[in-house]
């Protein structure tokens, strides 16, 4: 038979219809799906302590890149939406988003034209990029100049050994300096980001780098016109970049942005235990009702059980994030009935590319045919294996599809 490209239908998530429930097999598993409720709550929890700690919340959007989840985070409030590349920003404006900030260089002929069709097809939206070198700064200078355009950009303090931004407080005010000279450029601020740093207790150290931060701020205010942007803060230390940035000096006009991307469905791996940390030490977090819970999960069913303490789940690495500790099972159903699952009663150990092995305790009843639900550690690395996703309620009812754009 020839192939016919009408032929193709969705590999991952196809539905029959929006009336799908999950536990019921109406959809092809496994499936990555997000429970609404646990959605909701976490985009009005860290809004919610954005607000109390008064500083502007700049979701990262390359964690989920999905549109629809970027317009949840505006509508709640997110002063912009965070992303790493130009096709990722080309993605976020065409999803209705006002402000981007995209917390990278911007480098490269195709890329700068990219963002120069649309700084002009979306006239409205406030783009802004981040420069960490002369170089950089001259190549767009000569290339926005061109175009009658002017870029707005952040000036990037790095580490050494890290990745991007400017090696020191010195090359930093001194690119600032450049940028203010140059044509086609305005200079909006300075961004950082301390997730960079690591050891046994990296705190002390991003807390000198932040107070850095703040000091140079003041001495770049002069390059700055107006409002002046300070913006750090992954999904890790955002309290304590709030509460360094916000009892130091800093310029007159400053908007101080964190900028978490994990958040937005926490996990049940290193961002729980990340989480757990910032509740112990910070007194606002915890003087806000609720917190982050646990939204995306990974489901899938049994194909084989070859041996009595072994069982193969039909997922693998091209299905999840597997970088930070294995999907682990938090709940066990046969034919849409929840079956008692004790604790550590199953635990994925081994993971190919679509393959999930499991140790099961002796005498456990799992049977090919049964749905293992799994919570899942780093949702970054889950979110870019799917196209579709499916937002579900309480009981996996499917409720929409949600597009990934990656």
């Amino acid at each position: 038979m020839k192939y016919q490209p009408e032929m193709l239908v969705p590999h991952k998530s196809a539905l029959m219809n929006l009336s799908a429930n999950v536990l019921n097999e109406d959809v092809c598993l496994p499936a990555a799906v997000i429970k609404k409720t646990a959605l909701m709550n976490n985009i009005d929890w860290m809004q919610r302590y954005a607000n109390a700690r008064g500083v502007s919340l700049i979701p990262h959007g390359k964690t989920t890149m999905t549109p629809a989840i970027f317009q949840w985070q505006q509508r709640a409030g997110a002063w912009a939406i965070g992303v790493g590349s130009a096709w990722q920003a080309n993605a976020a404006m065409a999803s209705g988003i006002q402000r981007v900030l995209m917390a990278n260089q911007l480098v490269g002929k195709a890329n700068m034209q990219l963002i120069s069709r649309l700084k002009s097809h979306y006239a409205a939206v406030d783009f802004i990029c981040c420069i960490d070198g002369l170089a950089n700064a001259r190549a767009l200078s000569a290339f926005f100049r061109q175009q009658n355009q002017v870029l707005d950009v952040l000036v990037e303090l790095g580490v050494v050994g890290g990745r991007c931004g400017c090696r020191s407080t010195d090359s930093a005010l001194a690119l600032a300096a450049e940028i203010a000279s140059l044509p086609g450029l305005r200079l909006r601020g300075l961004e950082l980001y301390e997730g960079v740093l690591h050891g046994d207790n990296p705190q002390p150290q991003v807390e000198a780098l932040l107070r850095d931060a703040a000091t140079l701020a003041c001495q770049m205010a002069a390059y700055v016109d107006g409002e002046f942007i300070l913006t750090g803060a992954g999904s890790v230390w955002y309290d304590v970049v709030c509460n360094t940035w916000l009892t130091a000096e800093k310029p007159a006009q400053c908007r101080i942005a964190i900028r978490p991307g994990c958040y937005i469905t926490h996990d049940q791996g290193i961002y729980h235990q990340a989480q757990q940390r910032l509740i112990e030490r910070d007194p606002i977090a915890c003087e806000l009702t609720g917190d982050l819970v646990s939204a995306l999960e990974l489901v899938a069913m049994v194909q084989s059980v070859p041996e009595d303490h072994r069982a193969v789940v039909n997922f693998g690495k091209r299905d999840c994030a597997f970088d930070a500790g294995l999907p682990q099972p938090v709940a066990h159903y046969r034919h849409g009935t929840a079956l008692p699952l004790p604790a550590g009663a199953i635990s994925s150990i081994g993971i190919m590319d679509q393959h999930c092995m499991l140790s099961l305790t002796p005498g456990y009843d799992l049977q090919p045919g049964d749905i293992l639900v799994f919570g899942t550690s780093h949702p970054c690395l889950t979110f870019d294996k799917w196209k579709t996703l499916l937002l579900v309620d309480d009981g996996y009812q499917v409720e929409q599809q949600l597009e990934t754009l990656f």
